[in-house]
This record gives C-alpha cells, sequence and structure tokens, in this order.
C-alpha cells in the first residue's frame, strides 16, 4: 500500500464533563443504540430517556442506566440543562417530532429518512430558520462506516480525479417476523426509496461534490411479498447531480439466508484516474466483518482494510457544532438536500411488476 493511501485516524478528543447534556426519545427503531453510544463517545452527557412504550424504556435503562425516565415529552424538552435530543421514531413522525424539538430550543439528531413528505421537510426547515437550531440527520451508511470515511479523504486528495459517477448499493435482510406494523404501511415508513434510499442519496451528493440533483428515472416494486400489499421490495434510481456527475442506486430487501451479514453494501466510485469500492459491511466470502476499501489507480490495486484504523469523526464534530454553532459534520443544507432527494426519487417512482 502506498502511504499516501493509508488510513488516517480522524476522530476528536471528548467533550469536557458536563459540557453537553442530551436526551433520547422515541426509541422505535434500534439505531437509537448506536446515536446514543455515539454522542456518548463523542463526550455528551445522556440524562433523560422518553418513549410512550414503558418496556421500550425499561430495555433503554438496561443498556443506559444513567439516563432518568421522563413521563412525558414535555418533561424532556422544559429541562434548561438540554442541549441536544436524539430520537429513531416512526419515519413518519420524525419530521414533526424534530420541528416540536427546535421550537423547545433544542438541537435535533434522527435517524435516516428524517421525513416521509415532502410538506414535513418544508416545515422543518421554516423551523430551522426560524429557531437557529440544529436538525441534522445520522445517515449511517456513510458517517457510521470507517472505509466511507477514508473514501471522503481519499476523493478530497485528488487521489482517483475527478469524479465522474457513483454506484450504490443497498441491499437488506427483511427478517419479517422482526418487524413493526409500520414497517408494512407506507404511508408511515416513505417508501424504499424514501427509506433505504436516504443513504443513497446522501453518499450521492458527498462523493459527486454535489448540492443538487435531478431524478433521472426511478422505479420501485413489490417483487415477492403479495401478501403486504403496501410493501415495496425493491427500488432504483438514477440522478444527475449539480457537478455534472451521474448517479445509480439499487435498495431491496433480498439478502439471502445464507450471507454472514445483514447487507452486502457497496458503493464505487469513478474517477478519471482511478476507482474506489467500498465493501461497507461484509467481503463476501472473505470476512463477514466489512470495513474494505478496494482502490485502483495509477500505481496499482490496494486493498485497504479500515476497521479501527480511521474512527468516525460525525459525532466529535456535531457535538461541538452544537456548542458553537458550526457546520463541521454535516451541514443543515446537505442533510435537508439528501432528504428531499430521496423524496423526489420517490414521488416519481414508476412502479414495476
Amino acid at each position: 500500500m502506498h502511504p499516501d493511501h493509508a488510513p488516517q485516524r480522524l476522530t476528536l478528543p471528548p467533550l469536557a464533563a458536563g459540557e453537553l447534556a442530551f436526551a433520547a426519545v422515541h426509541l422505535d427503531h434500534p439505531h437509537i443504540y448506536d446515536q446514543c453510544r455515539g454522542l456518548i463517545g463523542a463526550g455528551a452527557e445522556l440524562i433523560w430517556v422518553y418513549d410512550p412504550e414503558p418496556a421500550r424504556v425499561a430495555a433503554f435503562l438496561k443498556a443506559f442506566p444513567q439516563a432518568k425516565a421522563a413521563r412525558s415529552l414535555d418533561e424532556v424538552l422544559h429541562d434548561p440543562a438540554l442541549t441536544l435530543v436524539t430520537a429513531a421514531g416512526v419515519p413518519n413522525e420524525r419530521g414533526p417530532l424534530g420541528c416540536r424539538v427546535l421550537r423547545a430550543g433544542k438541537d435535533y439528531l434522527t435517524d435516516k429518512p428524517p421525513f416521509t413528505t415532502l410538506d414535513q421537510l418544508a416545515e422543518a426547515r421554516r423551523a430551522v430558520k426560524e429557531t437557529g437550531r440544529t436538525f441534522m440527520v445520522f445517515y449511517g451508511d456513510r458517517l457510521g462506516v470507517e472505509c466511507a470515511v477514508h473514501a471522503s479523504h481519499l476523493i478530497s486528495q485528488g487521489v482517483i480525479g475527478r469524479v465522474l459517477q457513483v454506484v450504490g448499493l443497498g441491499p437488506h435482510r427483511i427478517k419479517l417476523p422482526t418487524r413493526p406494523s409500520w414497517f408494512f404501511e407506507r404511508a408511515r415508513y416513505g417508501g424504499i426509496l424514501c427509506d433505504l434510499g436516504s443513504h443513497q442519496c446522501e453518499k450521492f451528493l458527498h462523493f459527486s461534490g454535489s448540492t443538487d440533483a435531478e431524478v433521472l428515472s426511478s422505479a420501485v416494486a413489490n417483487f415477492a411479498h403479495p401478501q403486504f400489499p403496501e410493501l415495496e421490495d425493491y427500488g432504483e434510481a438514477t440522478l444527475l447531480g449539480s457537478s455534472g456527475v451521474t448517479g445509480h442506486h439499487r435498495v431491496d430487501w433480498f439478502t439471502p439466508a445464507g450471507q454472514s451479514s445483514w447487507g452486502d453494501g457497496r458503493t464505487f466510485v469513478l474517477g478519471t484516474r482511478g476507482t474506489i469500492e467500498l465493501r461497507s459491511f461484509c467481503d463476501v466470502t472473505q470476512s463477514p466483518q466489512g470495513e474494505l476499501l478496494i482502490l485502483v489507480d495509477d500505481q496499482g490495486e490496494h486493498r485497504i482494510p479500515c476497521a479501527g484504523k480511521v474512527g468516525l469523526p460525525f459525532y466529535g464534530q456535531f457535538v461541538r457544532d452544537c456548542l458553537h454553532r458550526t457546520e463541521t459534520a454535516l451541514s443543515q443544507a446537505h442533510a435537508f438536500k439528501a432528504a428531499e432527494l430521496c423524496l423526489r426519487t420517490q414521488a416519481s417512482a414508476r412502479r414495476l411488476s
């Protein structure tokens, strides 16, 4: 491996004790656990938890006993010591909840997708403008993956030249018996391109250097689950970014039972002087770990393991952004544009049979 290609650790030191306090609310999706671990690892202090389902609160407190269970969301929002609220609610409830948090004077971090309609996005943009608070989205397929963090560094350094195309593949294992009722209700989960496709839209904007994109085509289908008529198990979209870069992504619920991970997520970035492939969650037939970056450039072919070598700077940057009113982790415009783009791909999608 050329020394210039080696992973570089990008994590930040944690905050000082007591510098930022946060709450976890609406625990519908287990991603809330990763969000809390990330914030705690960055030095933030978890002081409250709230969910209308006592069983979810009890399970959460086993993992995070330092939190205090609130009797209501209002009890959380009225605490003047609180800076930030993080949530992973039902997708169609995430946007309205965020607006309520912002208008209570707190910053907000939510799981993706943050919205299921363009009206919700418009209201969130108004809330940000009115309050000056941050409505942030954790797009985990990039911000929570070390090989994707390293790819950003290599691309910014010009290692593969000018980016020409980004292709993203996002298969998932469906695990039907474990899914809540809202998983099968399109109005609540937003559709597959809104949900799983949100990761792909964010990665496309970031790796292509685009601030906007045109949806050239998109499609959805329910190929194999007729017993759930509102479920979409397949989606695809083709985009043209404002930077002139093209993109294509496919998302689905067809990860085979024999695969070692829940999904063989991959990203391919084509440049004028090289290519990058990310095997984020597994390296099929080789390792269930994933976190592998494959670079091909003028100097050769490079397999670059990234697990434990790069770090995940998002949370360290984000907690400082909350304190200093900066945008080093992810800009508000970018977070909302990725959400807008996945909603537009969903809205314009033709249905395949």
